[in-house]
């Protein structure tokens, strides 16, 4: 019996390759859920993406050389401008998707790390790029397009660390 091996076309071989693309596990972001205490009501923020202006958390890809918790200041600070105390310990996570322009899209696991602010300066590395939003966080759950963020925004550990603000 013999087998014959056949060399696949760029086509099949490029079609292979997305299918593994896709195939595999979510890639991990990190985000930060900023909150403040503004004339008597605490608020969270929500930020729009640059490209579709979807409502979302200030996130983005864990860096080598810091904690996630570092991650998480530092995205929001670049996106928002937004200065304050970061908690080492995640909220929780949800399951979203990352443009990657021209329509392609990969699965994303957010970890979501409560950040207190204690200042928002107006000069930053994203000014412009971005709208910003101070809401409750009930009004915050309705804005935001991704059903596990809505549900880390209206959960009891977010209501309970909000309460304590």
């Amino acid at each position: 019996m013999t087998t014959t091996v056949t060399d696949l076309s760029p086509l099949r071989r490029l079609a292979s390759s997305l299918v593994l693309l896709f195939q595999r596990p979510p890639r991990q972001q990190i985000a930060a859920l900023c909150y403040r205490q503004h004339e008597g009501r605490v608020e969270v923020l929500l930020i729009t993406t640059r490209n579709t202006k979807r409502w979302i958390l200030p996130k983005g890809w864990p860096g080598s050389k810091r904690t996630a918790a570092k991650t998480a200041s530092v995205e929001a600070y670049e996106e928002a401008g937004i200065i304050g105390e970061v908690a080492n310990q995640p909220l929780g996570e949800y399951s979203s998707h990352k443009g990657l322009g021209n329509g392609f899209t990969v699965r994303t696991n957010v970890v979501v790390f409560p950040l207190k602010v204690s200042e928002q300066v107006p000069d930053f590395p994203e000014r412009g790029e971005r709208q910003h939003c101070w809401l409750s966080p009930e009004k915050a759950a309705e804005l935001c397009g991704e059903d596990g963020l809505r549900d880390i925004l209206l959960s009891p550990r977010v209501k309970s660390l909000l309460m304590a603000a």
